[in-house]
């Protein structure tokens, strides 16, 4: 298949398989004419990285899982380099849940001392609010 019909087919732009040709994750092969030609095994890489990228993977770190696939694994991530990145990527979201819930007690707390703080004591809690019944 040609640039265009593969870009189609995986939901993309042609600029951006241009891009990862450039990058090395998408090989560049050309027919008699000249035209790039792809095959299946390209619109199997396209999706992986893809997914991977809807899973906040960056570009990089879906290389591993590209060539595994190259090197003629059924799925990306049955090679240990995969897998490294896998749980690179657990440690990373790990520490980010982390941080987030550190700064949601901060907040809290702030909530909790702004509430006491008000003349009167903490407004009252309606038992609806925040449960698409507007306020």
């Amino acid at each position: 298949m040609r640039i265009g019909e593969l870009a189609a087919r995986a939901g993309t732009t042609t600029r951006t398989l241009r891009y990862y040709e450039t990058r090395g994750l998408l090989p560049a092969r050309r027919g008699g004419n000249g035209y790039r030609t792809y095959d299946e095994d390209d619109l199997r890489l396209l999706r992986q990285i893809k997914t991977l990228q809807d899973f906040g993977f960056d570009l990089e770190e879906t290389r591993p899982f590209v060539e595994c696939l190259r090197s003629g694994h059924q799925e990306g991530d049955s090679c240990p380099a995969s897998l490294a990145v896998y749980r690179k990527k657990l440690a990373e979201l790990d520490a980010l849940i982390g941080e987030l819930s550190a700064v949601r007690e901060q907040v809290g707390a702030q909530l909790v001392r702004a509430e006491a703080a008000l003349p009167g004591g903490p407004e009252p809690r309606c038992e609806l609010h925040g449960k698409g019944e507007g306020r």
